[in-house]
């Protein structure tokens, strides 16, 4: 496995991230463990995870999973860099208008908390908003997260689907405050969705925030996957399937010439970015996790790279090159 700072902290995590959306909904328990093991025992020490995983009858599934996988020692708390997070809502948002998606101190305490519980552990290194709240000041944000810092709750705070905007401006406020400010931001980026090019990557970047690419193989499209079982896609996702089909097969061609899975490749395309820390896996079985493991010693040439853009073409730069010169 190979390793990368996190951002601009001195925090070391695999350039793997082991995603665990699945772990509860679609990985049983069992199954779960046995992945989680697996990660440890290839090097990959960077896991996410968050307070809502689990579906809608079950939110906090997933953390409980990971947290009795933690309960059975072996220094597996002590492995891994842990991130979860905090904005969605966890109980009855009809009852307690306070557990509606969105951020305030309040709910970061109260979710923490309970990340804490299930998770069974008294601290999370990465501590992330799930989603970029405009309605929150930033007085109120960087207050609560540094009085669960000062206590040793959480070691870093970390952002997710944030406008390049707002990446800028949850910087400037922590500077003025002599904070660290965000260390990571986590964002939807892959072949078939490059638009964080154009103002994500570029801020993330010049402001030290290590990215976190989520969904790198858009959903299982970019898996070389196409002629799902029937009933296994909604008409919709048929129906983009088939409109991505021409390039998809271009994409299949080009990796067969390599000698390796899609998967493979479009993974390895995002860590080609300097501003990528990690993407994030998502599997669902253990012989989906050990298939990744290829990615970090994968090197595309500037030829496949350059072929890759032909298939996927990108927004053409970052901005304002990308549309103004």
């Amino acid at each position: 496995m190979k390793y990368t700072y996190l951002g601009k902290t001195g925090l070391k995590v695999s350039r793997l991230c082991l995603g665990t959306m699945n772990f509860g909904p679609s990985t049983e328990e069992k199954e779960a463990f046995k992945i989680m093991d697996a990660a440890l025992d290839a090097g990959v020490n960077f896991f996410d995870t968050a307070n809502v995983y689990g579906g809608n009858e079950h939110r906090g599934w997933t953390e409980e999973i990971i947290g009795r996988w933690f309960a059975q020692g072996g220094g597996r708390r002590e492995k891994v860099v842990l991130a979860t997070k905090v904005y969605g809502n966890m109980e009855h948002p009809i009852v307690d208008p306070n557990e509606q998606g969105g951020l305030s101190a309040y709910k970061i305490r109260r979710h923490l908390e309970g990340s804490l519980r299930r998770l069974q552990t008294d601290h999370i290194e990465l501590y992330q908003m799930h989603h970029v709240d405009r309605n929150v000041s930033w007085d109120e944000l960087w207050n609560a997260f540094q009085t669960h810092q000062n206590q040793g709750k959480i070691g870093y705070v970390g952002a997710s689907n944030f406008a390049g905007r707002d990446l800028v401006k949850a910087q400037y406020e922590a500077e003025k405050r002599g904070l660290l400010g965000l260390v990571s931001e986590q964002h939807k980026y892959s072949l078939l969705c490059r638009l964080p090019e154009l103002e994500v990557l570029p801020a993330a970047e010049e402001h030290g925030i290590g990215v976190i690419a989520w969904s790198p193989l858009d959903g299982g499209v970019l898996g070389g996957n196409l002629n799902p079982k029937e009933g296994s896609r909604t008409a919709r996702q048929t129906e983009r399937l088939e409109k991505l089909r021409p390039q998809l097969e271009q994409f299949s061609k080009l990796c067969k010439e390599l000698g390796e899975s899609e998967a493979t490749v479009a993974l390895a395309w995002t860590l080609v970015h300097p501003a990528m820390t990690a993407p994030i896996i998502g599997p669902r079985t253990l012989e989906q996790f050990e298939q990744t493991l290829r990615v970090v010693e994968v090197e595309l040439s500037e030829d496949v790279l350059a072929r890759l853009d032909e298939i996927f073409p990108g927004p053409g730069g970052e901005a304002p090159r990308a549309y103004a010169w």
